[in-house]
């Protein structure tokens, strides 16, 4: 063992350089062993993912312009239903539901609803009562179901000329019942149970309406419409809308007492609008109201608070109103429930701060 010793020493005096190098490697491969053992083997180099995330799609209600979860709530089939607003039918169902409303005078100067729905289902609306053309071409543009009770012989004649969904109760009255709480002719009523199930059978099962352009409108400085009053033909149907500034809403009014929905309470619009209307009374099966809605007039708008002075215009039967500033812009509404109020021209409107 000793002469073994000896002999290695004396190799290693002979070859000092090349015992340096040897004594060398082993302590570096002992040192990257132990920081092995330390740290781990080594990783390879982090994957950056360079595919750039678009943000999901939103989609908005047609009618009111809010936000729905998807793409085939605003394809959902859209309903119009004429609704009674004589003394003698008030409070309506279903009203504070509608999600776009137009008024107008039926008969007499008294006036009735057209109301559209997609997204919200009332349980019990009316009542119901008949269409007149004006309607009709007002609701046209919503690619609608339009759900009444007979009508005029012009309204008729153009809603059964076979380019309108009509699901009138004449033909379809199991959709809809007469309530014993109110005489006729004030007190038929249907649901959306039995309207969706007409509409199904029907095969109204989508709808493409075309829509007024909503947008994320602000609140301005100033509000300079905290009261409006509109004159429409006497006391009883004169309608008058007060401003909340906190839920950002307008009450409505009508006869002198807040209007409201017998099952939902208060009537309160997002925006309001009041448009100026040509209007005479005309014989037909009797002497009716005639209403123009093609063209142009002047229009106020109502939201946020603020009083805008606006044109609409409607340049077909089908086509949607639209409504333009002074320089010919045309304006966004809020979104929410749309009050549409078409007035003669003995009717007006005035405002408040």
């Amino acid at each position: 063992m000793k002469q073994r010793i000896t002999r290695f020493r004396a190799w290693i005096n002979s070859h000092r350089s090349a015992a340096m190098i040897i004594t060398g490697s082993i302590g570096i491969a002992v040192v990257g062993n132990i920081a092995m053992m330390l740290v781990g083997p080594e990783l390879p180099p982090p994957v950056v993912d360079t595919v750039v995330r678009k943000p999901a799609p939103k989609f908005y209600s047609p009618l009111t312009g809010l936000e729905v979860k998807d793409e085939a709530d605003i394809k959902k089939p859209v309903t119009g239903i004429i609704i009674e607003n004589s003394t003698d039918a008030r409070p309506q169902s279903g009203l504070k539901q509608g999600e776009v409303v137009y008024e107008a005078i039926a008969e007499g100067g008294i006036t009735r609803f057209l109301v559209l729905y997609q997204q919200n289902k009332p349980s019990l609306i009316g009542p119901v009562r008949s269409v007149r053309p004006y309607y009709v071409e007002w609701y046209a543009p919503w690619d609608a179901s339009m759900a009444h009770v007979g009508g005029s012989s012009k309204a008729l004649k153009e809603i059964r000329n076979g380019t309108y969904r009509d699901i009138d109760q004449f033909f379809n009255a199991d959709t809809y019942w007469r309530a014993s709480d109110r005489y006729a002719p004030h007190n038929v009523y249907t649901n959306f149970k039995r309207l969706d199930a007409l509409n199904k059978k029907k095969g109204y099962k989508t709808s493409d309406p075309k829509g007024f352009l909503r947008e994320d409108t602000k609140k301005p400085d100033k509000i300079t419409a905290r009261t409006v009053q509109v004159h429409i033909s006497s006391a009883a149907y004169d309608s008058s809308y007060k401003y909340d500034t906190k839920k950002n809403y307008y009450v409505r009014s009508q006869g002198g007492a807040t209007h409201v929905d017998r099952e939902k309470g208060a009537i309160t619009p997002k925006v309001v609008i009041v448009l100026d209307v040509k209007e005479r009374t005309e014989f037909e099966d009797t002497y009716r109201q005639v209403i123009t809605t093609t063209g142009s007039g002047k229009a106020t708008i109502f939201q946020n608070g603020e009083a805008i002075k606006a044109t609409w215009k409607k340049t077909s039967k089908k086509s949607q109103i639209q409504f333009f500033d002074a320089k010919g812009e045309e304006i966004a509404l809020a979104r929410g429930q749309t009050w549409i109020t078409a007035i003669p021209s003995e009717g007006s409107v005035s405002w408040k701060k």
